[in-house]
C-alpha cells in the first residue's frame, strides 16, 4: 500500500509539473499575440517606453480608424478571401497529384523523381529568371500568377507522401483493386476519404500562406484594384508615413501623424492575422495527427 501511495504521489507531482510547464509555455506563446493587440489600442510612445504591460495606455482606437476608413481595405479583404480560397484549392490538389504518385512502389524512376523535387528545395532560379517566365507566359497582372509558379511546396508533398505510405493500408488498395476498382475510383474512395488529416493539415498551411503573401502580388500585380490585405496594409502604412514626414515642418504636425502611424503598424498586425486565428481552432483537432503521421516514415 506504501508503494502504491507513493507511485500515486509521485504521478500527482509529474502532472503538476507537467500542467506548470504548459501554463508557462502557453504564456510565453500567447503574451506575444496580447501584446501587439493592446500596443494597437495604446500610446505607441508609452508602448516603447515599456510603460504598457498588460493594460492599455491612453486608450485610443484611432489606429484602426484610419486603417478601416481607407476603401481599399475591403477590396483588399475580398481579393485575400479570393485568393486563399483558390489558391487553397490549387495548392492541395497540385499536392495530392504529386504525392500519391510517388507513394506508389511500383511508379518507374520513382527515387529519381523524388530526388527532383529534393533539388528544388535547395536551388532555384532566382527572383528575376522566375519574373522572366512568368512575363513570358502572359501571367503578368494575372490572379494565376501567384499560384502556378510555387503551386508545389515539396516539404508539404514529403509529408503528405509519407502520410500515403505509412497511415493508408496497401492491403486495402490492392482489395479494392480486386475487387474491380480502377486507380482513379481508389483515390477518389478510398484514398482521400482516408486521408482527412493530413488534407486539414495542407489546407491550414496553403491558407497562411496564401493569406499573408504579399511579396508575389507586389511582384506580379500591379493594379491596386488586385492588392491582397497585407499589401494594402502595406500601402496604408507607408502612405501614413509619408505624410508624417512631410508634416514634419510643421510644428506639432509631425508628433501626431508619427504617432499615428505607429498605431497603424500594430493594427494592421491584428487586422491582417485576425482570420486565420479565428479559422484554426476550427481545424486544430486535426492538426497532431496529420503533423504526425505525415512527418514520421515507418
Amino acid at each position: 500500500m506504501k508503494k502504491n501511495s507513493k507511485l500515486g504521489l509521485s504521478d500527482k507531482m509529474s502532472d503538476i509539473i507537467l500542467l506548470v510547464i504548459i501554463i508557462a509555455l502557453m504564456i510565453i506563446i500567447a503574451y506575444p499575440l496580447y501584446y501587439v493587440l493592446v500596443a494597437s489600442v495604446s500610446n505607441p510612445y508609452d508602448v516603447y517606453a515599456g510603460k504598457t504591460f498588460l493594460l492599455p495606455s491612453d486608450f485610443s482606437l484611432k489606429g484602426y480608424k484610419a486603417v478601416f476608413s481607407d476603401p481599399s481595405l475591403y477590396t483588399g479583404y475580398i481579393n485575400s478571401i479570393k485568393y486563399t480560397i483558390i489558391g487553397t484549392i490549387f495548392s492541395v490538389t497540385m499536392l495530392y497529384l504529386t504525392a500519391y504518385p510517388l507513394a506508389q512502389r511500383d511508379l518507374p524512376g520513382r527515387k529519381y523523381i523524388s530526388l527532383f523535387f529534393i533539388i528544388t528545395m535547395y536551388f532555384g532560379g532566382g527572383l528575376i529568371p522566375t519574373y522572366l517566365i512568368v512575363k513570358d507566359t502572359g501571367l503578368i497582372g494575372n490572379m494565376w500568377s501567384l499560384f502556378i509558379p510555387g503551386g508545389v511546396s515539396v516539404a508539404n508533398m514529403i509529408l503528405v507522401r509519407n502520410y500515403f505510405e505509412t497511415s493508408i493500408p496497401h492491403e486495402l488498395i490492392e482489395a479494392a483493386q480486386i475487387d474491380g476498382c480502377d486507380k482513379l475510383k481508389v483515390f477518389l474512395k478510398i484514398v482521400i476519404p482516408l486521408s482527412m488529416p493530413i488534407m486539414s493539415v495542407m489546407v491550414v498551411f496553403s491558407m497562411v500562406a496564401y493569406w499573408n503573401d504579399w511579396f508575389t502580388a507586389l511582384i506580379y500585380l500591379p493594379k491596386p484594384e488586385m492588392a491582397p490585405l497585407p499589401l494594402v496594409l502595406r500601402n496604408i502604412l507607408i502612405k501614413s508615413s509619408a505624410s508624417a514626414t512631410q508634416a514634419s515642418t510643421i510644428s506639432g504636425g509631425y508628433a501626431e501623424l508619427n504617432k499615428l502611424t505607429e498605431m497603424i503598424k500594430f493594427a494592421s498586425i491584428v487586422v491582417a492575422a485576425a482570420p486565420m486565428l479565428i479559422i484554426y481552432p476550427f481545424v486544430q483537432k486535426y492538426f497532431e495527427k496529420g503533423m504526425m503521421a505525415g512527418a514520421v516514415k515507418g
